[in-house]
């Protein structure tokens, strides 16, 4: 039976205001544009190198943070923008936020399978995450225990495994940096900053978005994500261990796990749903209300996509040439524990997103 939570931002709360038309997506639109070009500056003003500062990352996951709620406004309430602006913009936010992740995506599934490696043989032969980055994995990760005998075995070849690994992410991150800093400095990116550049001072509503309610919008963006999840497999999330999520395992076949793509879709619609909630309620910071329901759901989904990509990077290492067999094995262990983490995750959103919100009166 779904729980039930008070929810002390519903509309019967009392902190309804006036109705959210297309001056407040004006308004939010035009606090994401500054948001990106102050980014942008903090990046530059930080320096971009090899060995990028930690002032630099953060300027790099603002410059993402913004793109996203950019593209995001424009997918959402794309009929009360310029639908050419729009159909132009969306692409290259997304080329912008694709491209300045991927450095941060393989520098996080590294330590992610470096951290399942040691927990799961107890070696410390191999190079280990940092505690900072090992710490929410432990957290959010459960432990499955590993007999004595099977541990020997993994321990074989966690060392090798682990080497491999490091080898094959290091260098897909070091690509993934030189990639940025190409982006950055290309012609392509400085006409985007060129067009959030005017967005910050001149957003491109149609003659009717000054009286259009963004309620009806922001609705069916949540339509959308609650039909998404309805056709999910709950009922099979539910169980503690789904045997067909390891059939896919290490085939020679390299297209992605068929059961993800339903679960990756919903967090994009998830996010697309938590965006316009911050447009129509003029949250340009995207913190001033907290919705705890969507933010488990959220955390549960990336928990779920950063499993899937680590096992398949797993799934992908195995498959080099001419590996020693106890390699393999250490290989074959973390793919599947990865895929149990897959379905951790899909258990840990099926119980909050059951959970029923009710509004206070």
């Amino acid at each position: 039976m779904a729980q039930r939570h008070l929810d002390p931002t519903g509309p019967r709360s009392g902190h309804a205001g006036p109705v959210p038309t297309g001056d407040a997506l004006a308004g939010y639109l035009r606090a994401q544009a500054t948001e990106f070009l102050r980014a942008l500056r903090l990046h530059r003003e930080t320096g971009s190198g090899a060995s990028g500062s930690e002032g630099s990352a953060d300027a790099a996951r603002a410059l993402r943070r913004s793109a996203r709620r950019i593209s995001a406004s424009l997918h959402t309430f794309q009929s009360l923008l310029d639908t050419d602006w729009c159909e132009g913009m969306r692409p290259e936010l997304a080329w912008v936020s694709g491209t300045l992740a991927m450095e941060h995506a393989y520098t996080a599934r590294l330590e992610r399978l470096l951290s399942a490696l040691h927990r799961l043989s107890g070696s410390t032969a191999f190079p280990g995450p940092t505690a900072g980055a090992a710490a929410p994995a432990k957290a959010s990760a459960p432990i499955h225990p590993t007999s004595a005998p099977e541990r020997g075995n993994l321990t074989v070849g966690a060392a090798k495994a682990g080497a491999l690994l490091d080898r094959q992410l290091n260098l897909a991150r070091t690509r993934a940096h030189s990639t940025a800093l190409q982006a950055l400095g290309s012609s392509r990116f400085h006409a985007i900053a060129d067009k959030v550049a005017v967005l910050a001072s001149e957003v491109p509503l149609t003659k009717a978005a000054g009286t259009t309610d963004l309620r009806p919008l922001a609705s069916a963006a949540e339509g959308r994500l609650t039909d998404a999840v309805a056709a999910l497999p709950l009922v099979t999330a539910g169980n503690p261990y789904n045997a067909s999520a390891l059939v896919h395992g290490l085939s020679p076949d390299t297209v992605p796990h068929p059961q993800d793509a339903p679960w990756h879709q919903v967090r994009l619609l998830l996010r697309l749903h938590r965006y316009a909630r911050e447009a129509q309620r003029g949250e340009p910071n995207g913190n001033a209300v907290v919705d705890l329901r969507l933010l488990s759901a959220g955390q549960a989904l990336n928990h779920h996509r950063d499993a899937s990509e680590a096992a398949a990077a797993a799934a992908q290492a195995a498959r080099t040439p001419r590996i020693a067999p106890a390699t393999a094995y250490a290989l074959g262990v973390l793919h599947a524990d990865q895929r149990h983490e897959v379905e951790a995750a899909r258990f840990a959103f099926q119980q909050c997103w059951q959970k029923e919100t009710v509004s206070t009166s």
